[in-house]
């Protein structure tokens, strides 16, 4: 079995992770309510990505709720210097499945102990907001984050879901450790965000790397040539690309099954070529 392979990054010039990290949202219950159908099994992934170097675990408060930072608080040792543990506040959740952005200070400042408190921590590795809230001013948002980390509650501030323009307005305010924005080999919608982050030597985390599971098309006729070559599947294609588009991307792939997780974990020993470039990046 392939272990994480993959060079580090260091985020926000401290934390150094294996870029490959592991996204704990699957790990709950259906729609990402509740608990998961077996909570041995989600904490066996934890401790199994533990294993295999994955020392970059990213969740939120909303994964549940509170379900997926309290099976990470039980399954690791959040304290550990060699694993970062990363959460984010400001979405709230009902029981129809909806994901309702909230940056209420009051609340960002609540939900910070309370995912202390679940992942049996002092002080959060790397907090981020999870979405920019219509009704709440984006700044006052981003302000609450920067006191808990003035108080010693969180190490690092993290973006999600953002605009360059927001994430400028951000850095006037705090230090920036990371942005967390939906992109994959298909969707590059936030190659601006990207490439602000690479100027600004920001850790990029793509979430939904694997396209939510879909590879389709042109796309996937490149990919199955490269795979093919590589002796891979679609998605570790998929995964290795992510990994080779930029020295400041942290893919977080996540799933509630051990093998699944070590196919992604393989990934990382997938090095890619110039003409596999050619056919992934046309």
């Amino acid at each position: 079995m392939t272990a994480n392979e993959r060079d580090t990054f260091d985020i926000g010039g401290e934390l150094t992770v294996n870029r490959l990290g592991f996204g704990a949202m699957r790990i709950t219950g259906e729609d990402i309510i509740g608990r998961p159908p077996s909570e041995p099994r989600a904490r066996d992934v934890l401790r199994r990505a533990d294993e295999l170097g994955v020392n970059f675990i990213d969740t939120a408060d909303s994964y549940g709720p509170g379900v997926s930072e309290r099976l990470i608080g039980e399954a690791l040792d959040a304290t550990r210097d060699d694993l970062v543990v990363a959460t984010k506040a400001g979405i709230l959740r009902n029981r129809d499945g909806d994901w309702l952005a909230h940056g209420d200070p009051d609340y960002i400042r609540n939900q910070a102990l309370t995912s202390i408190d679940r992942l049996g921590v002092d002080a959060i590795d790397l907090y981020q907001f999870h979405r920019p809230d219509p009704d709440t001013d984006f700044e006052a948002s981003v302000h609450a984050f920067a006191e808990l980390q003035d108080e010693g509650l969180v190490r690092h501030v993290g973006l999600s879901n953002v605009s360059v323009d927001q994430l400028e307005t951000a850095r006037d305010i705090v230090d920036v450790a990371t942005v967390q924005n939906e992109y994959s080999f298909v969707n590059r919608e936030h190659d601006d965000v990207l490439a602000a982050c690479e100027d600004a030597g920001i850790g990029f985390i793509p979430y939904a790397p694997l396209n939510w599971g879909s590879i389709e098309d042109e796309a996937r006729e490149a990919a199955e040539t490269v795979a093919e070559k590589h002796d891979a599947s679609v998605f570790q294609i998929a995964l290795a690309w992510v990994l080779d588009h930029s020295e400041v991307t942290l893919p977080i792939p996540g799933t509630g099954d051990v093998r699944h997780l070590e196919a992604n974990v393989a990934a990382t020993g997938i090095e890619l070529d110039d003409a596999d470039r050619a056919l992934l990046d046309r």
